[in-house]
């Protein structure tokens, strides 16, 4: 089958990324094949395909924004047929039975493993996934559209409850895009004032056009004190800006799975007062859920891009430079 891999991990208008030939996957006992139609593109893809993150399968092919329909199973799967649509997410698989498993805590397991990064992801024409870590998805939506719900809409979620908003609060974005524009429309429903600070004029555009109460330089201050911030972009030197945003008790969340370096922090003009700085690490099922639930509600959607799948490299390259607003989705053509 087609595919794309990462060759070698670097910048990738250096060709990190790269087409191949790879045998279509077997499905394990416990797993799904499934047959590629749409790939979101995710910052995530970047990091894997440019080193940021360490290398976990050598020739990994990137992708874990899956939808796709079922081609074949294992001997123990019973509960999806062939042909049924399905999603393909971040998490792949964890342990189930260590102690953040057993509490519900299962984005936190030391044995758990990731789509496009620990196994082959969606940047192919075929890709397996373990049925319990499978998806059902809304039959009304198309594929292109529920692609970044799989990972930027889950993963915005998470880091917009961690941000600990209160009830019509004002949150801060910082980066605005295909995560931050889900969870925009996610807060916005639940009745949240949004500011959002970002680089490009396209997103800042975007937001507004979302229904934001303001858009602004990333590094410029919002026009009122802030009750909770997400930082999006992968920029450390944005945590102590932030932090000065948020007014007393605030909570910032960082929604990445890199980031740049923080510079130090001032404690009186950044931390006092009891603001709060967390991290938001991967994702747990029940967040998907909820989200693709939510989702459904109240009508989010996302802002696409669609690239031919024989464009990966360009879709990843443009997403670097900031080229588009909202997400670039991979759309296979047989």
């Amino acid at each position: 089958m087609r595919a794309w891999s990462v060759v070698r991990p670097g910048p990738v208008q250096d060709g990190s990324l790269r087409p191949v030939t790879k045998p279509v996957p077997v499905p394990g006992d416990d797993e799904l094949l499934v047959r590629v139609r749409a790939c979101g593109v995710c910052r995530t893809d970047l990091h894997v395909a440019e080193g940021d993150l360490p290398v976990h399968r050598v020739g990994v092919t990137p992708g874990h924004e899956v939808v796709g329909v079922v081609a074949g199973a294992g001997a123990a799967v019973t509960d999806f047929a062939t042909g049924e649509r399905v999603g393909v997410a971040w998490l792949r698989r964890t342990c189930g039975s260590c102690a953040y498993c057993v509490r519900g805590a299962e984005n936190l397991c030391a044995s758990s493993r990731y789509t496009g990064w620990d196994a082959d992801g969606g940047y192919a024409a075929y890709t397996t996934v373990p049925a319990a870590f499978a998806h059902r998805l809304p039959g009304e939506v198309d594929d292109v559209t529920l692609a970044p719900l799989l990972c930027a809409g889950i993963i915005g979620f998470r880091a917009l409850r961690r941000a600990a908003l209160p009830p019509r609060g004002r949150l801060g974005l910082y980066g605005f895009g295909g995560s931050a524009h889900l969870c925009a429309q996610v807060a916005l429903a639940e009745g949240a004032t949004v500011h959002v600070m970002t680089r490009g004029a396209a997103a800042r555009r975007l937001a507004l056009e979302l229904g934001a109460a303001s858009a602004q330089d990333a590094y410029a201050m919002p026009p009122e004190p802030l009750d909770s911030a997400i930082l999006f972009a992968p920029a450390g030197e944005l945590v102590p800006v932030a932090l000065r945003a948020l007014d007393r008790g605030g909570t910032l969340a960082i929604a990445g799975i890199h980031l740049g370096d923080t510079p130090p922090l001032h404690y009186e003009a950044e931390l006092f007062y009891e603001k709060q700085l967390r991290s938001v690490t991967s994702n747990t099922r029940e967040d998907a859920r909820e989200f693709l639930a939510l989702a459904a509600r109240h009508g989010v959607r996302a802002t696409t891009h669609a690239y031919p799948m024989a464009r990966a490299a360009q879709a990843l390259a443009d997403l670097a430079a900031g080229r588009f607003d909202g997400a670039a989705v991979l759309v296979d053509q047989p």
